[in-house]
């Protein structure tokens, strides 16, 4: 059995639509839009609507943690557009899904990311995807649980959840092979990114749920350029799975 699996994705149809040659099923563990490109400040929904170099701002002002100076040069931009922010949003985030998921190959096992809109994506599933969060699914005789979703941060990106709401849901998911989330566990060497020299929020419920169950592995993404992309946890296995949109090439796991 071979299954790729992908996660922050960040509007990458292109490899996307390549992402599950010769394999069996693709797994994506969310972060499908693009929203503000780090890299490459011209792209992205922000830089879209207000250019690159207001793109390159706030991005600036982000990074360096000042997060209110942010906000008021987002709401200022936002107020010179007509109309409802959110609808400009929500326009550019479907024209994204619906390359997306026209681009998702099949089967297709997907969670959301802390970026993603979940209330939209069933206006874009095709047959053979399979949204689950909280839950279990049979993959080639494994039992694989999904988590999606992020923690509250100062970023305030728009699926992020409490605590206890991201715990209720490792709990629900139980003993699995394969643990599939799209944030890590809770260890620091997996959390530091070394391009944007900052820690992201991992899960302590998930860390606690892999000494407790021991799974062959837990996968997962969200921390683009991590310092270590593989950690041993007892005998489970822990791996970032990649950056996608940098990467645009899936992992592979093989049994």
């Amino acid at each position: 059995m071979r299954v790729h699996v992908v996660s922050d994705v960040h509007g990458r149809a292109d490899a996307l639509a390549r992402a599950g040659d010769g394999a069996d099923a693709l797994i994506c563990l969310g972060d499908l839009i693009l929203f503000v490109d780090y890299d490459d400040h011209a792209q992205g929904i922000f830089a879209d609507l207000f250019g690159a170099e207001k793109a390159r701002e706030f991005i600036a002002l982000r990074t360096a943690k000042r997060f209110d100076e942010a906000r008021a040069m987002s709401a200022r931009l936002w107020s010179t557009l007509d109309g409802d922010p959110r609808e400009h949003i929500e326009r550019n985030v479907r024209a994204q899904y619906a390359a997306l998921f026209g681009a998702m190959p099949t089967p297709a096992y997907l969670t959301y990311g802390n970026v993603d809109l979940p209330r939209l994506w069933a206006d874009y599933l095709r047959p053979g995807h399979q949204v689950l969060d909280g839950e279990v699914a049979e993959i080639g005789g494994l039992r694989f649980g999904f988590v999606g979703g992020g923690l509250k941060t100062p970023y305030r990106t728009p699926h992020e959840l409490t605590d206890e709401e991201y715990a209720a849901k490792v709990e629900a998911v139980g003993e699995v092979d394969v643990l599939c989330c799209h944030i890590p566990p809770a260890l620091p060497e997996l959390l530091y990114d070394v391009v944007a020299r900052r820690f992201e929020r991992g899960s302590e419920a998930t860390l606690e749920a892999i000494r407790r169950t021991q799974p062959r592995y837990a996968l997962f993404g969200h921390v683009h350029n991590p310092l270590h992309r593989r950690a041993r946890v007892g005998r489970t296995e822990c791996v970032n799975v990649g950056h996608f949109r940098g990467k645009g090439v899936p992992y592979v796991l093989e049994w």
